[in-house]
């Protein structure tokens, strides 16, 4: 079966400074398990905020890196989902419910990608 990689994507300046709340974390924490029951998730994470991180660029045969937080970008990367479904359909239906936990003032945007194999 496919894997597909659900990147969560962020505002950091919209998301609450205390971050998600109890409810919220409770909500997930029982859809990731109902989810991984399924035998559709194979790991799952969220990330420390862009200021604790840094970017490595590659240009001109040159690296290059920044440190975060990265004031240019609006969205950053918050968190993924690793999942094996039957098809992008399926892998789509887990991730809008993902979304559907949030309080309405959260902004979330996931892009889910099939994983290349071989």
């Amino acid at each position: 079966m496919p894997r597909y990689l659900s990147l969560v994507k962020i505002d950091e300046a919209d998301a609450p400074a205390e971050g998600p709340s109890p409810e919220l974390m409770q909500r997930m924490g029982e859809l990731i398990e109902e989810i991984t029951k399924a035998g559709v998730m194979l790991d799952t994470a969220g990330l420390t905020p862009s200021a604790q991180g840094a970017r490595v660029h590659w240009e001109g045969g040159k690296i290059s890196v920044t440190d975060g937080p990265f004031t240019e970008s609006k969205e950053v990367v918050g968190g993924y989902a690793l999942m094996q479904c039957k098809d992008m359909a399926e892998a789509l239906e887990w991730t809008k419910r993902f979304l559907k936990v949030h309080e309405e003032f959260w902004t979330v945007t996931c892009e889910v990608r099939e994983i290349a194999e071989g």
